[in-house]
């Protein structure tokens, strides 16, 4: 194999590479398992289009066993993920400041049903049900650039109580059906176990999630600051008067979180975009009020996306914040990330793979997405502290 190897040139940097592989993965127990490792990122690195395991493979190699042996290292080799996961979050957080940590929601649709965790399901995107796998990711959001560092799949109860569903898909026994609430809980777990820096704002995405206030309550009493995205139909109550002059027994008016996003109590004038940094400014005057939710005491912020010269519009996403005292300037910039991190799953399905894994195995699909996570940290980093170390310098 090594033979082979070496009538490829390594378009990535050899040494680089070799030490980010080391790195990331030198706790695998093997010298093949290693060296698969640095097949597979080269792989994802350098091979136009969709990223299969025999495309990966005969881009960085001519041995005719190659992609049989790249296939066993993804599907059936008993790595552990978790560590390399934990390397790549320390590894970014050596060159950059981390500004939020932004959950991200991925549809993987899939054809047949024997993909672990697959199941049909609504997706708002392609707004019709389809057949899929359906994932969380935890992204590392810094200045311009999101860097997903940890993963999570939906196991339906379908999955999880079938003995040979689990067999065939080798899911480990202490795997079970979780609901969407405590997949993104147990992403912000990790993550804050892993970490050696302070903890960033979490920013998330939880309109779609029945729980969403459960899930608040959970982020406060852990400590986090957060800002999400909830359902317009989450019940609140104001914490305070809702218009300006009306007497303080207003404080028990409950209403939805989308009606008081749009009617606030509070203005903000604010004169840039709220979603990607390429639209074009325009001015904006943001509704915001102090909320509680049902069955806690503690008060946020509630605010909506605007439009010129009005409160949230229709259908916009409302947001709720625990960092009540922080200007919204910086409030909106938070929500940016969560735009960026949707943009940085784009790019992951076009340029990395991240739709690609062929394979059936619950460790194959988490093996496939950490090399995928640590390819794309290795590419689009190093460009990113340049520019950072010269507007910090």
């Amino acid at each position: 194999m090594t033979a082979h190897m070496r009538s490829r040139t390594v378009a990535t940097g050899g040494t680089a590479l070799d030490e980010f592989t080391e790195r990331l993965f030198g706790h695998l127990p093997r010298a093949d398992q290693r060296r698969w490792a640095r097949v597979y990122l080269q792989g994802l690195l350098t091979t136009p289009g969709k990223k299969t395991v025999r495309r990966l493979a005969a881009s960085v190699t001519t041995s005719p066993t190659a992609s049989q042996s790249l296939q066993q290292f993804i599907n059936a080799s008993p790595w552990e993920w978790d560590p390399a996961r934990a390397e790549l979050l320390r590894w970014i957080e050596e060159r950059h400041p981390v500004h939020a940590w932004t959950i991200g929601q991925v549809c993987f649709p899939k054809r047949g049903e024997h993909s672990v965790g697959v199941h049909r399901r609504f997706d708002p995107v392609a707004g019709r049900i389809v057949n899929c796998q359906f994932g969380f990711c935890l992204f590392l959001s810094l200045d311009g650039m999101s860097l997903p560092v940890d993963w999570r799949l939906v196991l339906p109860e379908s999955w999880s109580a079938d003995p040979n569903l689990r067999r065939r898909a080798r899911i480990s026994p202490d795997v079970a059906h979780q609901s969407p609430e405590s997949l993104v809980l147990g992403l912000i777990d990790s993550t804050a176990a892993r970490t050696s820096s302070a903890r960033a704002p979490v920013v998330a995405d939880l309109s779609r999630l029945g729980s969403a206030a459960a899930l608040i309550g959970m982020l406060g009493r852990r400590g986090h600051d957060f800002l999400v995205s909830v359902p317009p139909s989450l019940t609140v109550s104001a914490a305070g008067p809702p218009h300006s002059g009306e007497p303080a027994r207003s404080t028990a008016h409950v209403t939805t979180a989308g009606d008081l996003a749009r009617r606030g109590n509070t203005s903000h004038p604010y004169a840039a975009p709220l979603a990607g940094p390429t639209a074009r400014p325009q001015p904006l005057r943001i509704q915001s009020a102090l909320v509680r939710v049902p069955g806690g005491q503690q008060t946020y912020r509630l605010f909506g996306e605007g439009g010129p010269r009005t409160g949230a519009r229709a259908g916009g996403a409302v947001w709720l914040t625990n960092m009540s005292r922080h200007r919204m300037d910086d409030l909106l910039r938070l929500v940016r990330q969560s735009g960026r991190a949707a943009a940085t799953l784009g790019v992951l399905a076009d340029d990395f793979g991240l739709l690609d894994f062929e394979g059936r195995s619950f460790p194959g699909w988490h093996h496939h997405m950490t090399l995928m996570s640590a390819a794309y940290a290795y590419k689009g980093l190093p460009s990113l502290r340049e520019r950072w170390d010269r507007w910090a310098g």
